[in-house]
Parts: C-alpha cells; structure tokens; sequence
C-alpha cells in the first residue's frame, strides 16, 4: 500500500503528496507561464531598443530561458510581436477601472489618455512590421479597438455626466487625436507628446465651462 502511494502521489486521505506527480501539471503550467510572461518583458525591452528583428538569443538571454524555450512559445517572430502588443494594450485597458476608482471622473480620464500616450510611444519600434503586409498582424487593429473603444466609451461619458468635459466626441475620435498628437517628432519623446495631449485635454475642459455658463 505504502508503495501505491508513492506512486499515484495521493495520501491515505486522497490529499496530494509534495513529491508525487499530482501536483507536477500544475507546477508546469505555473513555470510556462512564467517563461512566457518573462519573455514578453524581455521581447518589449529588446524591441524598443534593437527593433523586431533582433536575436532570438538577445530576448532569451534577457528572459532567463533557453532559445528552445522562446520557439516553442512563440515558433515565428510574428507570434510574439503580436502578443507583446495584445499584452500592452490588455494593460492599457485594464488601467481604465483602476484610474475611475481612484479618481475623480475628468482626472481618471486625463490619467488614462496620458497612459495611452505612453502605450503608443513603446509601440513606435514596431511600426515598420505592423505595416509589413504581413497577414499576422491582420487582426491587431480590430483588437485594439475592442479592448480600448469601451474603456474610453466608459471614461468619457463618466467625465461628460460629472460636466468636466465637454460631450459630442466619441472614443474612436480620441483614440485617433492622441495617436495623432503621439506621432515622432525629431529629438521629442514621450513627454513631448505628452504636452501636446494635455493641450487637447485643457480644450475638452474648456467646452464643458463654455455648455455649463
């Protein structure tokens, strides 16, 4: 009996022994994603500084993994540009909620279009691949949309009904006039932009006053 235990890894109680192989899957599952996420930081690090082409070697190398360990995550290139996005702009939306429970309505939505700003500027290294024609990337534009529309849809008519800014833009309109104004300017980063975005929130502001008075 003692020797069945050892090996289904269950306890005369049915509880999961530390050494035997129930609690394995688990565990592999806990490190892979793990490797992934660590490689998703890394591939954001190297892209923005080395460009989507870099070695394979350099992002392994800055995750901790092995090269095998990249590839079986992530077998083209492609796959992992578009989960580094897909990752950004999940945590660019998630940022929404955060920003409205700790903020008043006008101030989340200011905080959250700053943070936007910053998204797009980390995303400027992988503008030669995202318009490379390559059908991999097809599905990203639909997906940024979906994720970031709604949670601008929310902060805005939040900060519209609290009258601190003005109503009649919707969110595709103010995703496209902070890209816009979050475009590369020689010898300008992203606080740069990050002006030109606060002139634009100042003007939304100042149409509120002008439908209040």
């Amino acid at each position: 009996m003692a020797g069945n235990t050892a090996s289904t890894g269950v306890d005369s109680a049915g509880s999961a022994t530390s050494g035997g192989p129930v609690g394995a899957p688990r565990r592999l599952r806990v490190d892979a994603q793990r490797n992934i996420d660590s490689l998703l930081e890394a591939a954001k690090a190297v892209f923005g500084t080395s460009g989507v082409d870099a070695p394979a070697k350099e992002i392994a190398d800055l995750a901790g993994v092995g090269v095998g360990t990249l590839y079986r995550h992530f077998p083209q290139r492609s796959d992992l540009v578009v989960a580094v996005i897909q990752r950004d702009i999940d945590a660019c939306a998630d940022a929404a909620s955060t920003l409205s429970a700790a903020n008043e309505p006008g101030v989340a939505l200011a905080k959250w279009l700053f943070r936007y700003t910053e998204f797009l500027a980390t995303k400027r290294g992988l503008a030669a691949a995202l318009h490379s024609g390559d059908p991999a990337f097809d599905a990203l534009p639909g997906y940024f949309f979906e994720r970031l529309g709604p949670v601008l849809g929310s902060l805005l008519e939040a900060a519209i009904a609290s009258g601190e800014i003005r109503a009649g833009i919707s969110p595709k309109d103010l995703l496209y006039a902070v890209a816009n104004l979050s475009l590369p300017v020689a010898d300008e980063g992203v606080a740069y932009s990050q002006r030109m975005v606060a002139l634009l929130i100042d003007g939304l502001r100042y149409g509120a006053e002008l439908q209040r008075s």
